[in-house]
């Protein structure tokens, strides 16, 4: 099929390679290059390095929805859009009569919006997946061609996750473009009672409360690795929290967020195992190695950060 695609994140990579192996891709669309780093220096979406180091066809529009931009995608008489991870809404002047699909990482209707990996794993859902849906005005409110389930791992990050989604996508949009171009693909309309959001992850979300039961501890922690972090204060030093481990026995009554002389943390109900750590400004470690280059004593508290 004639395809253009429009995406800025990463997450649409492989999707996006896999197109360009069976289709014909016609052009890139994706967000103008940004200030990123601590140079703020102007740097490239992951999507257009990849046309770039392609010689892909690449359009960087300040807003997709132009006149001018519309144009010059239509021209190119493609026979769908695929979108993903793109940041921009797609007006209807771009999408009349021509069929367009996006890529979702939940599955729908639960958990429309900016975050759906992250809002799952802090919700502590134990499953999610991927949804292919027609692209709609409302957001992530078109009808389901195809989804794809996936288990969460009570030990992967957010991060972890969100790769592990990414490679469901070719497949799941294949099944939907080859439906497309047989005539017989057919969406499902969303159950308006079971949609739950997924906003923005925000800076002042990145700590936990340690009188928490421990599981949800480590579900926020997970959620929340690698961005925006989960810090705590450990006997005085700023930690960022990267993996952990839940242990439902406490034999000891003590305050949460003791430490407790076999390394754990107490918890408001059962207690932590700190897996990985990374010392503000440092890199990530195990916590183990973190313990013995620091030596803290029993009894010390951890807490939230801020």
């Amino acid at each position: 099929m004639r395809l253009v695609f429009l995406g800025s994140g990463a997450f649409g990579l492989p999707t996006l390679r896999s197109l360009e192996a069976e289709h014909a891709l016609l052009a890139v669309v994706s967000q103008p290059d940004r200030p990123a780093g601590r140079a703020r220096k102007n740097t490239p979406t992951p999507v257009s390095e990849w046309a770039m180091a392609e010689s892909k066809e690449l359009i960087r529009p300040e807003n997709v929805n132009a006149p001018e931009v519309v144009e010059m995608i239509r021209g190119l008489r493609p026979d769908a859009l695929v979108v993903i991870a793109f940041g921009q809404k797609i007006g209807e002047p771009l999408l009349e009569d021509l069929p367009a699909f996006n890529l979702h990482a939940s599955l729908l209707p639960a958990y429309r919006g900016a975050a759906p990996i992250n809002r799952a794993m802090i919700d502590g859902c134990r499953e999610t997946g991927v949804s292919v849906i027609e692209l709609a005005q409302r957001m992530d409110a078109g009808d389901v061609h195809a989804t794809r389930t996936l288990a969460i791992d009570p030990l992967e990050t957010a991060g972890e996750l969100h790769d592990r989604l990414a490679e469901l996508g070719p497949e799941a949009v294949a099944s939907v473009l080859q439906g497309l171009a047989q005539g017989t693909t057919s969406g499902v309309v969303q159950d308006e009672t079971l949609v739950c959001q997924a906003p923005k992850l925000s800076r002042a979300e990145s700590s936990v409360d340690f009188s928490d039961d421990a599981s949800r501890i480590r579900d926020r922690i997970h959620g929340l690795t690698p961005w925006p972090g989960c810090d705590i204060d450990l006997d005085g030093q700023r930690l960022r929290v990267l993996r952990v481990r839940v242990s439902e026995a406490l034999a000891e009554d003590v305050p949460p967020g003791t430490l407790l002389p076999d390394h754990r943390i107490a918890c408001g109900a059962g207690a932590l195992e700190f897996l990985e750590v990374q010392p503000i400004g440092k890199r990530p470690m195990p916590f183990k190695a973190y313990l013995n280059g620091r030596r803290l004593e029993p009894g010390v508290l951890a807490r939230r950060h801020g």
